[in-house]
């Protein structure tokens, strides 16, 4: 005899996800108030009773497909997904409003519906406008289906039917169930339509894409378990590149999460930067003094930036320091250092530095290009503009270790420079046949800033 299907009531915040057995007036949690519904649940029993199982094998026995990932036609997209798009995966893409998330998605379909079925959802926008900003970005293969619809059974309905091999949902915020009282965009109906879209993802083997709103601090706006739930979660920036738009990885499974790519928006749709340097160095002036070429990683990719130094006579009792682009206490600090080991007397000058390009960094490792530019702009003398300096200077002016030395000699020489100093213990620590390898630039070894 069948067990009966029995149901369970739990009550859940739908502002920060809380659960109870009961309803409460107020959340413990978050302190918001009426903001608990009610939600049905299979019992223990019920989830007992089946009888359709899947059976455990070894690894061995697990097969994989040659074509395990396919390319979005964006290289630095493919490079942050770890080498392309996974088949079967399930993507997260947020960001701020208008940064271009929608348009990556609509390239991303136009590009890999050359060879592929895709089938692009949404829930924000009418077929029309759809047309309207897919006309800027080329022509589409009819392999690319649209449609516009915001119920998830039916969704999962035209999926089912019409099995691509990649979906794109813009956006998640937009769908909901069925039921009365079913808000889209609630804590309850974001959880419920990620694990259904997620169910069918898998089972399905369907590569998907989905599209988060943020909330004003900048988080994906739901549940944290949609981002617990997908496999790759990616965000867009726009805060350090002025005019560019940077997409990191703070999430993968299929790779490394220390990757990012840098977009810049242009009237055919997004263009991807390849060589991330040009766009702090580009315009830089050629023998001026002051002005030192260094280096900083962010997310695994390496970035030569310029930093800029004017040292000016004090016109006033107490000398100006500013710094923008890095730490204005570090500045403090380095200055000290200079005027203790060289006997510099630079209390007698306003200081400014400038890292350009409106690159916000805390990395240590451009203490001595800083130093240099300061000491370059002091004598009025250039340096070499084939040059970069890299390395974190110590209180005793001693330069110490950096991290990702062979890196940035390899790009440093793709780049065309031809001197690079570096920490004296990076260098020994570097392979015997490594210096042999990149003979065509000069590394050069410092131990200390006095030397």
């Amino acid at each position: 005899m069948a067990k009966k299907n029995k149901k369970e009531i739990i009550y859940f915040c739908d502002n920060c996800g809380y659960e109870s057995s009961k309803w409460l007036g107020q959340c413990p949690i978050c302190k918001e108030w009426n903001t608990f519904v009610e939600q049905k649940i299979d019992s223990v029993e019920n989830l007992l009773d089946v009888n359709d199982t899947k059976t455990p094998i070894t690894i061995d026995k697990i097969n994989i497909n040659d074509e395990e990932r396919f390319s979005s036609g964006f290289d630095e997209f493919d490079n942050l997904l770890g080498g392309g798009i996974v088949k079967g995966s399930m993507c997260l893409i947020g960001g701020q409003p208008g940064i271009g998330k929608s348009t990556l998605m609509l390239q991303i379909a136009r590009n890999v519906g050359k060879d592929r079925e895709v089938l692009y959802i949404s829930g924000e926008e009418n077929l029309s406008q759809i047309k309207l900003r897919a006309k800027r970005l080329g022509d589409f293969t009819s392999k690319v289906k649209f449609v516009d619809e915001t119920n998830i059974s039916k969704i999962i309905t035209i999926v089912s039917k019409y099995k691509p091999e990649l979906l794109i949902i813009d956006s998640i915020q937009t769908i909901s169930t069925d039921g009365e009282n079913r808000f889209p965009g609630s804590i309850s109906e974001v959880r419920n339509s990620a694990n259904l879209i997620f169910k069918l993802s898998k089972e399905l083997n369907i590569s998907t894409f989905i599209i988060g709103h943020i909330t004003k601090d900048g988080n994906v706006a739901g549940p944290k378990i949609l981002e617990h739930l997908v496999d790759t979660v990616l965000y867009f920036e726009d805060d350090q590149f002025k005019n560019y738009n940077l997409l990191r990885c703070v999430k993968n499974r299929f790779g490394s999460n220390k990757e990012l790519a840098v977009f810049e928006m242009k009237k055919e749709g997004l263009k991807e930067i390849k060589n991330v340097s040009e766009i702090f160095l580009d315009g830089r002036p050629e023998d001026a003094s002051g002005c030192v070429i260094t280096c900083t990683v962010d997310s695994g990719k390496i970035i030569f930036i310029e930093v800029q130094s004017l040292v000016t006579k004090s016109q006033f009792g107490m000398a100006k320091r500013n710094i923008n682009g890095g730490d204005y206490n570090r500045l403090g600090l380095l200055i000290a250092i200079i005027e203790k080991r060289l006997n510099l007397p630079l209390y007698e000058y306003d200081i400014y530095i400038n890292i350009t390009g409106g690159l916000k960094i805390k990395d240590t490792s451009i203490d001595l290009a800083i130093i240099m530019a300061i000491i370059s702009s002091y004598k009025n003398v250039a340096l070499g503009s084939d040059c970069v300096y890299c390395g974190e200077v110590g209180l005793s002016g001693e330069v110490r270790n950096i991290k990702n030395v062979d890196m940035i000699i390899k790009e440093a020489t793709k780049l065309g420079y031809k001197n690079i100093f570096l920490p004296k213990v990076a260098v020994e620590n570097l392979p015997k046949d490594y210096i042999e390898k990149y003979k065509n630039i000069n590394i050069k070894s410092i131990s200390n800033i006095m030397r």
